[in-house]
């Protein structure tokens, strides 16, 4: 079985999401869980902190895309930050940049919510 772990935290009022481990068919459940509860709780500005993901596969992108909608809906949107180089190529390669920010850092992808281009600290 892979091992993934999600846990939240906030920064004012957007909500990071911390993902761990690797993202495939058997943790998306848990992924999408995690993801529905910020929506019920009214949580649309979403961080997803990527830089300890080891992997993602479809199942994990999919859920991506289902909530992207949602989010968006709700008044606010998906940004992804801190991907590892191999992680950002999959992303990459099925259009995701083109879909949702993908920034370099937390920093850089809360700033975004805040109106800013980048991080200005």
């Amino acid at each position: 079985m892979s091992n993934f772990s999600v846990s939240f935290r906030h920064r004012d009022d957007i909500c990071v999401l911390d993902l761990t481990g690797e993202l495939d068919a058997h943790t998306a459940a848990e992924f999408e869980a995690a993801l529905q509860k910020c929506v019920t709780e009214g949580d649309c500005k979403l961080v997803v902190q990527g830089k300890d993901l080891q992997y993602i596969s479809s199942a994990g992108l999919g859920v991506f895309m289902a909530f992207i909608e949602p989010v968006r809906d709700g008044g606010g949107d998906i940004k992804v930050a801190g991907l590892q180089p191999r992680v950002f190529t999959v992303f990459d390669l099925l259009g995701f940049p083109l879909l949702f920010d993908i920034l370099d850092t937390e920093d850089e992808a809360v700033a975004r919510f805040n109106g800013s281009p980048a991080d200005q600290s």
